[in-house]
């Protein structure tokens, strides 16, 4: 059964020390476009995280935002340097004394200077690592979360793309049928134009035959028919498979837009352009809702 690209999930967990929140909200790329949201003290785990959307999302624009909140009221999540804080706000503040320069800002400049924020020392490091692996399984529940929401979506488009192949192979069926009527009026339309002119007009018989059969030819539709059941009945067969399947019926959906391109050039006829219209109509749904197929 195939999957939507979009998707959402939700999980979290509290206990006396932490809360823990993790979102994820996906939507249609070609690729894996992951954006994160990660609490600075857990920046350098974006690769690990990355692995695990990879590993259960596989592809899509995939966004992802982690809240981490301490209960203890001691607990910061950062480790300041203080000295070196107050070496950068006293430089700071000999510098705008020098040139008589605004000095409110002074404090978040030294804040935000190299090094000032460090990361943890190695208790607050290794309690840190008890922390990741909490937060390692809430990420993942919401990832699973977000793929069974996958998961249930890919059955309603599945459901939807169905039904407008079905709608296609209908409308095909109806040109079927007009088909042989096509051509006996388009041989009683040139049987009516040229007979004058050929009463009156000394021509090669066998000549003007060959030009007739090439003129049938040239708007022949008898190979396209064929080939557009064949892709009907293609896109099914795939839309049913259990694989990543979202480009492959991109591609079919696209022969399948010649096919029918192709017999609504040839057509020549009024009554099959009305079913050619149909079913170029849902093929356009088709090309969309495959865009959000993984």
């Amino acid at each position: 059964m195939i999957k939507s690209m979009t998707g959402f999930g939700r999980a979290g967990m509290e206990d006396d020390s932490r809360t823990i929140q993790a979102e994820v909200k996906t939507l249609n790329s070609k690729f894996l476009d992951l954006s994160l949201k990660l609490p600075r003290q857990f920046s350098e785990k974006e690769h690990e995280v990355r692995n695990l959307v990879q590993g259960i999302l596989e592809r899509g624009k995939v966004n992802l935002a982690l809240d981490f909140i301490p209960k203890k009221s001691n607990q910061i999540p950062v480790t300041i340097n203080e000295e070196l804080f107050q070496a950068y706000f006293e430089k700071y503040q000999n510098l705008a004394n020098s040139v008589v320069a605004e000095k409110s800002e002074l404090f978040k400049l030294a804040l935000q200077s190299p090094s000032v924020i460090v990361n943890m020392a190695p208790d607050e490091a290794s309690e840190a690592e008890e922390e990741w692996e909490l937060i390692q399984k809430v990420i993942i529940e919401a990832l699973q979360k977000c793929d069974q929401f996958r998961k249930d979506e890919g059955e309603s488009l599945f459901e939807k793309l169905k039904e407008n192949i079905q709608v296609i192979e209908s409308a095909l069926q109806q040109v079927k049928a007009i088909e042989g009527q096509r051509k006996d009026r388009i041989k009683n339309r040139i049987r009516s134009n040229f007979q004058d002119w050929i009463e009156e007009n000394d021509f090669d018989q066998n000549r003007f035959e060959q030009e007739l059969i090439y003129y049938f030819e040239k708007l022949d539709i008898t190979e396209e028919l064929v080939r557009l059941e064949t892709h009907l009945n293609y896109f099914i067969k795939v839309l049913n498979e259990e694989t990543q399947q979202g480009k492959k019926l991109g591609f079919i959906s696209q022969e399948i837009g010649r096919e029918i391109n192709t017999i609504g050039s040839k057509a020549n006829d009024a009554g099959m352009q009305k079913w050619v219209i149909l079913m170029k109509d849902e093929l356009e749904k088709i090309k969309e809702q495959t865009l959000n197929v993984l």
